[in-house]
C-alpha cells in the first residue's frame, strides 16, 4: 500500500508542478505591461496603463474599498488610494461610504468608467476569438467551468479550518 501512495504522491507532485507551470505563464502574460496597452489600444480608449487594471477589477467587484482593492491588484494600498483619486477626476469612478462601515470609502464605476469598461469587454472578446482560433468550443466551455471552479476553491481556501485538514491528512 505505501508503494501505490508513492506512486500517487509522485503523480500529485507532477501534476502540481504542471499546473504550477502553467499558472506562473498565464500569470506572466496577464501580468505584461505590453498586455494592457494591447488591451487599451484595442478597446480605442485613452487611459493610463497604470489606471486600468484598477477601473476593470472596480467595475467588476465594485463597490470595493482601497484596502481589498490594493490587495487584489497586488500594490501598495496608498498608491492605489492616489490611482482611484485619477479615475475619480476623470469622471470613471466615484466613492462612496461602505454599505458596512460608514468610515470605508468603496470605489464604484460611474456611467462614464462603465462605457469604457465595456470597449475594454468588447476588446477582450476580439482578443480573446484569437487566441482560441482552432479550439472547440466545448473546449472553451470547460476551460471556463474548471478555472471558475479552481478560482472558487482556491479564494475559499485560504487555509480555512477544512483546508488546513486536507493539508494535515495529505502530510500524513
Amino acid at each position: 500500500m505505501s508503494s501505490t501512495k508513492r506512486v500517487q504522491n509522485t503523480h500529485n507532485r507532477e501534476t502540481v508542478r504542471a499546473l504550477h507551470e502553467a499558472l506562473i505563464d498565464i500569470v506572466g502574460v496577464m501580468n505584461r505591461p505590453q498586455r494592457d496597452e494591447q488591451m487599451v489600444r484595442e478597446a480605442g480608449i485613452s487611459l493610463e496603463r497604470a489606471l486600468f487594471p484598477l477601473l476593470v477589477v472596480i467595475e467588476r467587484r465594485g463597490p470595493i474599498g482601497v484596502v481589498e482593492l490594493a490587495d487584489r491588484v497586488g500594490r501598495d494600498y496608498t498608491t492605489v488610494s492616489r490611482q482611484i483619486a485619477k479615475l475619480e477626476n476623470l469622471g470613471l469612478v466615484a466613492r462612496q461610504a461602505g454599505a458596512g462601515d460608514r468610515r470605508v470609502r468603496e470605489a464604484i464605476v460611474t456611467p462614464k468608467g462603465r462605457t469604457m469598461t465595456d470597449a475594454v469587454d468588447a476588446a477582450r472578446e476580439r482578443l480573446a476569438d484569437a487566441v482560441f482560433t482552432g479550439w472547440d468550443m466545448r473546449d472553451v466551455q470547460e476551460l471556463v467551468r474548471l478555472m471558475r471552479k479552481f478560482a472558487d476553491s482556491i479564494r475559499s481556501d485560504v487555509l480555512d479550518d477544512d483546508a488546513a485538514s486536507r493539508l494535515q491528512r495529505a502530510k500524513e
